[in-house]
């Protein structure tokens, strides 16, 4: 399964990782995905969603 938001979209960022003596390697930022039941014209229905797009759900009362 990708490591993607079902509603956003958003996704893992890349980059590297540096240590003091500025050595690099490539890294992924993934996104931190919580399950969680919304609210749908027909019932309800249960997506991956980022943390901070769980937050505005919750604030305009969009969990089931």
């Amino acid at each position: 399964m990708a490591k993607r938001d079902q509603l956003t979209g958003k996704g893992p960022l890349s980059g590297n990782t540096r240590s003091h003596a500025m050595n690099h390697s490539k890294r992924r930022w993934n996104v931190n995905l919580q399950k969680a039941t919304i609210k749908t014209e027909n019932g309800s229905q249960r997506v991956l969603v980022s943390a901070k797009t769980l937050k505005t759900l919750k604030k305009h009362n969009l969990l089931a």
